[in-house]
């Protein structure tokens, strides 16, 4: 029985995701030492050391550490403690460049980005997909803008530690217990990037070529999915999707361009658009249209005004239908798809927009009705040109479907040359043609700045004329999200438990900060801790009485830190 309870530890243990790439994010310069040694120690984190990867980083020390579905990365960086002053931007298509008063060289965070991303090429190759991937630069120089930068590594997906002591003295363990999953396969498909060239550049085909082989494949790739959902549904008996019984299931993941979590099962799939056409950078997830849609948005918890505006839409879809059909040649209302969501993070706005493509497929203003969802890093690439070839590239792959846009806004600049204006503008360019009807447009983002984003571009305004704002949930919302989220487990509170929670919610509620409040995805990562502290009592305790392993007790809800509002200082 022992060995039951210690599986559904380590089961639930592995559902925390993010706990691998947040314990890197945390560190200091003086503890991120002792951290690396504890992972070591750490009997569910596979680690390994690679012999560079080749070809960014074939002379520098690599050690990987696995834990589910989080990769982390941790580049040794192999240069003199100097003075530097770092710089990531791309200058006609030439790397960035790191400089010292007397020499320079290419950006290490640069090299590690690139590496990454080769790495998950090979790991698609390797059928082992679905993960997010983080990576850790180790330095003795002294970056002299780190505090600057810190940002614009964090958008790469890359932690910084510099101005190291001894960094080669350093003897870093690793833990390669063959039994852990994922870890030695993983390992073994990055090592394979030293022994295959890298993927061509988009240069190297000609613009017919990668015209025609983008729209076959794209089709094929698409009618395919859909396909394979439909015989699985067929095959279970099943065609139910629990997914979005609350709104933010599907929004827990928002880590920009590291797509979180394995989605297996889950009808999701997670391909680059490498997948449909081997030449490009650009990343997407690709949400599958749902079986029964209207049943999904009654589900929802909250969102009145968002199913009202989203009746009133589909009734009009369905008016021009019938008015064609009875009166054919007759002229009907156009009826623009384009669409805004406002709303914070784990307000629903992924969730109601897959149910939305669904939703305007079954009303026959779609063709297919899945959802591709990108950002700024989708149609942002390194080399000139990159940006209108994935604009096109996104928009063929969501053709019959939605193609959202999660937080629009830093397509956004007052920078005249920021890639990314050039990306807005190629998309009002694309969506002006009348022949780009099967497609609806849909930008999200946080209310303040999207707003902005409107009010200093008119076209965008115009081109979107549906507006959709999620609001924060109250309380008595996240209270009966919760119930809805525990009954998935079948697990029940206390009464002294259910009362602790709820004032523990509320208490959290009342000190919030507004502009970093998770909403449901608060409720599920405290959801997530209770989970883990009652598995570790179960283990501990071995219960006699069966049932007392899916009820949750006092002892099993902790205190929490919420962030609370920064206080401005100045006038």
């Amino acid at each position: 029985m022992n060995d039951y309870f210690e599986e559904c530890f380590l089961v639930l243990i592995m559902e925390n995701i993010y706990r691998l790439i947040d314990g890197f994010c945390k560190q200091s310069r003086a503890t991120i030492e002792r951290h690396l040694d504890r992972l070591a120690d750490n009997y569910a984190v596979y680690s390994e050391h690679l012999k560079g990867i080749s070809p960014h980083l074939e002379n520098n020390d690599i050690s990987v550490y696995v834990h589910n579905a989080c990769i982390v990365v941790v580049c040794v960086d192999n240069y003199a403690n100097k003075d530097e002053l770092a710089d990531e931007e791309i200058f006609n298509g030439e790397a960035p460049i790191y400089f010292t008063e007397s020499s320079h060289r290419i950006s290490p965070v640069w090299k590690l980005q690139e590496s990454i991303r080769l790495m998950k090429i090979k790991l698609r190759e390797a059928h082992i997909d679905s993960f997010a991937l983080w990576g850790v630069l180790l330095s003795e120089s002294k970056f002299l803008n780190a505090d600057d930068m810190k940002d614009a590594w964090e958008d790469k997906d890359i932690t910084v530690f510099d101005d190291l002591k001894d960094l080669k003295k350093w003897k870093i363990g690793v833990n390669t217990d063959e039994d852990l999953p994922y870890g030695p396969n993983i390992t073994s498909a990055i090592e394979s990037i030293t022994k295959r060239p890298a993927p061509q550049a988009i240069g190297e085909h000609s613009d017919t070529e990668a015209d025609s082989l983008l729209q076959e494949m794209v089709d094929d790739f698409i009618k395919s999915q859909i396909n394979e959902d439909a015989d699985s549904e067929e095959a279970t008996g099943n065609g139910e999707n629990n997914d979005a019984a609350d709104i933010g299931d599907d929004e827990d993941n928002d880590i920009g361009t590291a797509t979180t979590g394995s989605l297996q099962g889950a009808g999701f799939i997670e391909p680059s658009l490498e997948d449909v056409q081997n030449n490009l950078k650009a990343k997407v997830t690709i949400l599958h249209p749902q079986p029964n849609p209207r049943a999904e948005l009654d589900k929802l918890v909250g969102c009145t005004d968002i199913k009202a505006r989203i009746d009133e839409l589909l009734a009009l879809n369905r008016y021009n239908a019938m008015v064609s059909s009875a009166f054919p040649g007759a002229k009907t209302h156009q009826v623009s798809l384009h669409s805004i969501f406002l709303g914070r993070p784990g307000t629903g706005k992924t969730t109601v927009c897959k149910i939305f493509g669904s939703l305007l497929h079954e009303a026959g203003a779609l063709s297919k009705g899945h959802v591709v969802v990108a950002n700024r890093g989708t149609f942002v690439g390194s080399r000139w040109g990159d940006e209108e070839t994935n604009v096109r590239c996104a928009i063929e792959l969501a053709r019959g479907g939605v193609l959202m846009i999660d937080e629009a806004y830093q397509l956004a600049s007052k920078h005249e040359n920021d890639p990314g204006r050039l990306v807005l503008q190629l998309l009002m360019e694309l969506l002006a043609d009348e022949k780009q009807r099967d497609i609806a447009v849909v930008l999200c983002g946080y209310k303040e700045p999207m707003i902005q984003l409107l009010e200093t571009n008119q076209g965008l305004e115009s081109r979107f004329p549906n507006r959709f704002e999620f609001n924060d949930f109250t309380i008595e919302e996240l209270i009966e999200i919760t119930t809805r989220r525990i009954g998935e487990y079948r697990y029940s509170f206390t009464e002294p438990a259910w009362q602790k929670f709820k004032d523990v919610i509320e208490a959290a509620y009342k000190v919030r900060d507004p502009q970093s409040w998770g909403n449901a995805r608060f409720v599920a990562n405290q959801l997530e801790r209770i989970y883990i502290e009652h598995a570790q009592r179960c283990v501990r305790e071995s219960p006699a009485d069966c049932s007392q392993l899916l009820q949750l007790t006092t002892d099993d809800i902790k205190p929490i830190d919420v962030p609370r509002p920064r206080l401005r200082i100045g006038f």
